[in-house]
């Protein structure tokens, strides 16, 4: 059984489970291929904590981590309310089609509304069509404010 669990930063298995968890991502296509810097590796959970924005889940089969969402709070100046980004959906290859994000990101869910969030966004390569039909399946759509603009574009400007 799958036990899916709000992180708690300061648990040191619960920070070692985020940046292995992580860490797998990165090192896998769909996030990027590299692994994570020593740096990143040995800051974030700290990092995380700092920020009351911050919250995490994790998904444990036994007492093996096997998911993990990251997500940050924003804030929505059309509605006035806080808003929750998805900002990591990790789930290990062993472990995908057992409906593991799709329950974390019910767990997302909860505290997003527990804050009195708006909305929930995320970004998703179009290439990975199956984290976007899981994401679908869950309700997430693309938006648009008018059809004659379109609909909307995820941009970065990296400073770093």
């Amino acid at each position: 059984m799958v036990e899916v669990v709000l992180a708690d930063y300061g648990n040191a298995a619960h920070a070692a489970a985020l940046v292995d968890l992580l860490d797998a991502y990165a090192r896998d296509p769909a996030g990027g291929g590299t692994p994570l810097e020593a740096g990143v590796l040995a800051g974030l959970p700290a990092a995380l904590a700092a920020r009351p924005q911050a919250f995490s889940v994790l998904a444990y089969d036994g007492q093996t981590p096997v998911g993990l969402v990251n997500c940050i709070e924003g804030f929505s100046t059309f509605a006035c309310k806080p808003l929750v980004n998805v900002h990591d959906v990790v789930v290990l290859h062993s472990h995908r089609g057992r409906r593991i994000a799709q329950r974390m990101l019910a767990r997302v869910e909860q505290e997003a509304r527990a804050r009195g969030a708006c909305k929930l966004t995320l970004e998703v390569l179009s290439g990975n069509a199956p984290a976007l039909r899981s994401y679908e399946r869950e309700g997430f759509a693309g938006y648009q404010l008018d059809p004659a603009f379109g609909r909307a574009v995820f941009l970065q400007k990296k400073l770093l």
